[in-house]
Formats: C-alpha cells, structure tokens, sequence
C-alpha cells in the first residue's frame, strides 16, 4: 500500500513538472514572436538614428563621407546588423565592413525595392534585396533627407539581419530559459518534496493509527508538534478522538465486567436453589423460604436490567429537551414521600421536613426528575440507621430550586466520595448492608441531572450523609412579575 506522502508527492511532482510545460509551451509559441519582434523594433531604431547621422554627416549629399562609415562601422559592431547606404538611385555608397574595397560598394539595388520604398515611405521585410544577398534577410530601410530641403530624399539607410542571427539570438535566449526553469523545477521539487513529507508524515500516522483502532487497540496516538496549521488541528482533533475512544472502550470493558459480575451472582443463586429444589436436596417443608429467595434474585434481576436500559437510552438520547416543561417540584417530592411511607414506617424513622407553604415551579423533565428524588430517597432509606431522622429539605435562591435529602447512618469513606456517582461503585458500607442494590442509582442520579445542566453534591461526615441537587426556577407568568415589579 502506497504512503500517503509517496502520494501526495506524485500529484505534488506532476503539479510542478505540467506548470513549467505549460509555460514552456506558451514561450514557445509566444516569446519567439517577442523575442524577433523586439530584434527588428531595434533595427527600427538603429535605421533612424543612421538616417539621422546621414543627413547630419551628409556633405553637399554626399553619403560617402569617411567619418560617416566609421559612424555605420561602429553602430553595426554594436548592434550586430549589417548597414548600408545607397544614394536615390539605389546604388550602394557607403557600407558598414571595415574593408575598404567592400564588395557592397557599387552594388545596384532592384528597382522593386526602390518602388516599395518611395511607396511607403520604408521597408520592413524579409527580402533578398532583389538577389542583393544569397538567401533571405531581415530588412529595415529609411529614406535619407537632405539637411537643406527636407522634402528632398538624397538616399536610403539599410539596416539588415541574417534570419540565422535572430533565430540565435532566440535560441540564446529559449537556453538560458531552460536552465533557469530547470534550476527553479528542481528547487520547486525539493520544496514539494519537504513539504510533502511535512505534511503526511502525521497522515501517515493517523492512518496506521487508524488500522489499530480496527483491531481493537485504542492506545495508540499521532505525534504532536508545534504547527498550528489546519494539520496540526486535524492532528490535535484526532488525539482527542483516540483518548475518547480509548475511554470509551474502557468503560464498555468495565461495563460488561461489572454487569457479567452483578449478573453472576443471583442467576447463580437461583440456579442453585432450582436444581436443589428439583432433585429433592432441598426438604420439602423448606420449598417456600427458598422459593421466596429465587423470586427476590429475580426481582433484583429484573431492576438491574431495568435500570441498565433507562442509562442506555440516557445516555443515546439524552433527556430530550421536548419533555422538558414547568411543573411543580414540592408536588414531586411529596408524592415521592409517600411511596416510601411503609418502609419509613417499618425503620421506624423519624421524618423531618423542611419544605416550603407555597409551589416552587421549575423547568426539566418532570418523570427523570422523579427518578432523581426517588433514588435518592432510596438510598437514605435503606442506608439510614433504625429509629434515626431522615431530614428532606427544599428552598430556592438565585433562580435554582435546592433539594436536600439527608440521612443519620455509617459514613461514607472519604476515599469513596469521589467515586460515589460511578457506574457499579458500591462503597464498603453498602457492600455490607446492601445486599439488594445494583450500584447503578447514584451512576442514573448524576446522568440525569448532567442531562439537564444541573449539579449534585455530597457529604458524609458524623454519621450523617447528604445530597444535595439543583434544578433551574421556571420564569415567573406575567401578572406575577407584574405584581413583583410593582411591589418593589
């Protein structure tokens, strides 16, 4: 399997090369044109600036003047084109050789030439001259004016090129070209090269990461570095995602362990009481008392299944926020007291209640909020000592209503305070005395209450124990703010 940087190098390396083709197709086809373009705009210039000097040098219209070739001589060695003057008849009289006896002198032009010139004022062609040269030239002619009379032409300035010159002076240019774009692609690849290591390189680990999450092993993680660029995002993102699996997968660990444990122990139970009651181990006069045993372990089997699918559906869809409305949280938990009338009564405790005269409306869910006054009257209940006070309180300030739930028993140790609201976590005095819990109440408790937002604290010192849990006030109707306002 190809590495995602081996990848992103190719595309990158095609990129780059395909980028300098394009470009080397457009100079081709473009800058050839330019290149000539601008060679023969220079002959243009050079035939002025000749023109010019000839009509300057030029004595009585004499164009054979010897300071005047030395003057074509040297605008000739500067510019690399070859000049000659002819006078209006079109013989040549002076050229730009250094060699006296020129074999340009005395030449006689075509009379074609000479009627495209006086027709157009110039030329500007590629030409033989009329079989002047041997093969063709590029051609640049201007007329020459007489420095008395301006509107008298006294000869012609050829300024000329061999097409070879050019399309060398083109090559020149279309080589240094290439060896710079070769320069610049391979610097161009190095730097694709660097930064596509850079930036697959933790690609590359989030994928073999990602293999090891198919196998089940969540403990693997993409190195951080000090880049802040959309990768390093990805890459911080994909660590948080790991720890959240690895978590997850802990606690789905533990859950199995804790429920096969939970479920252990009273299928066993009443495995064993069955098969005792079946093959007559078991006296005959003693089938009620084991019968009542096996219908307990199978309520208690019963409320542990129950309670573990109310925390998977809490926990897939949380408590929806559709269910939430106002409702009356004094009316709950009176309603909740009494169900636990006869077990208060049969403990023998003494009931304290510290609730107020009037409705303390609040927003949530009014049957998870039962479940929360529930579980935790529960779990005073069962943990309060015979004949002690159970104390039930409820006040509101600062638009949260508080409800309190304290009972007089065996202090919780300090060590376990932390853990009171986790999954299964049945601290030592509950593992003596509470031989019907599931140790999930208080895990359902804090997954409710997180649900909506609110908070929940305990203490337990002295033998006294307390909960404490909040729940948002509803906003007042309108004619009650009303009367607020108007009484203050």
């Amino acid at each position: 399997m190809k590495s995602i940087y081996f990848k992103n190098f190719s595309a990158t390396a095609a990129m780059v090369v395909m980028s300098f083709l394009f470009l080397g197709l457009v100079l081709v086809f473009l800058g050839r044109s330019y290149v000539i373009n601008s060679y023969r705009a220079g002959m243009e210039t050079n035939a002025q600036e000749v023109s010019r000097s000839a009509q300057a040098l030029a004595s009585d219209g004499e164009l054979n003047d010897w300071s005047l070739r030395m003057t074509l001589s040297t605008v000739s060695q500067t510019s690399g084109n070859h000049i000659f003057l002819s006078d209006s008849d079109g013989t040549v009289v002076s050229c730009s050789d250094m060699n006296i006896a020129c074999v340009h002198l005395g030449k006689q032009l075509g009379e074609g030439v000479l009627s495209a010139l006086r027709a157009n004022g110039q030329l500007n062609q590629i030409t033989t001259l009329g079989s002047f040269y041997d093969k063709p030239h590029y051609v640049v002619a201007q007329p020459i004016r007489s420095a008395v009379d301006d509107s008298v032409i006294i000869g012609y300035v050829f300024v000329t090129a061999d097409t070879a010159t050019i399309i060398d002076s083109w090559d020149t240019f279309l080589v240094v070209y290439l060896a710079a774009a070769a320069v610049v692609m391979v610097i161009a690849l190095l730097m694709a090269f660097m930064t596509s290591k850079r930036m697959a390189k933790p690609l590359d680990e989030m994928a073999r990461a990602t293999r090891h999450f198919a196998h089940g092993d969540f403990s693997v993680r993409v190195e951080e570095d000090d880049r802040t660029d959309e990768v390093g995002t990805l890459v911080s993102a994909f660590n948080s995602m790991a720890d959240s699996l690895e978590k997850s997968e802990q606690r789905r660990n533990d859950f199995i362990a804790n429920v096969s444990h939970e479920l252990k122990t009273p299928m066993t139970t009443i495995a064993g009481y069955a098969e005792g009651l079946l093959d007559g181990t078991i006296p005959k006069e003693n089938e009620d008392k084991y019968l009542a045993i096996i219908a307990e372990e199978t309520r208690r089997l019963s409320r542990l299944v129950r309670s573990m699918l109310d925390i998977s559906r809490l926990e897939s869809t949380g408590t929806s926020l559709t269910r939430r409305r106002e409702f009356d949280l004094l009316e709950v938990v009176i309603t909740t007291l009494l169900s636990f009338e006869d077990r208060a009564t049969q403990k023998k405790l003494d009931m304290d209640l510290q609730l107020p005269e009037n409705h303390v409306n609040v927003l949530g869910d009014p049957d998870a909020i039962t479940r929360v006054v529930y579980n935790l009257l529960d779990n005073a209940i069962k943990f309060a000592n015979e004949g002690s006070t159970l104390t039930v309180a409820l006040w509101k300030t600062d638009g949260k209503a508080y409800v309190s739930v304290r009972d007089q028993g065996e202090t919780i140790p300090e060590s376990d305070l932390p853990f009171i609201f986790d999954r299964f976590h049945k601290s030592d005095r509950s593992r003596s005395l509470d031989r019907d819990g599931v140790g999930l109440g208080l895990y359902l408790v804090k997954s409710i209450l997180d649900a909506h937002g609110e908070d929940i604290a305990v203490t337990s010192r002295d033998g006294q124990t307390e909960f404490v849990f909040t729940v948002m006030l509803a906003p007042p109707a309108p004619k009650e703010k009303a009367a607020k306002e108007k009484k203050k």
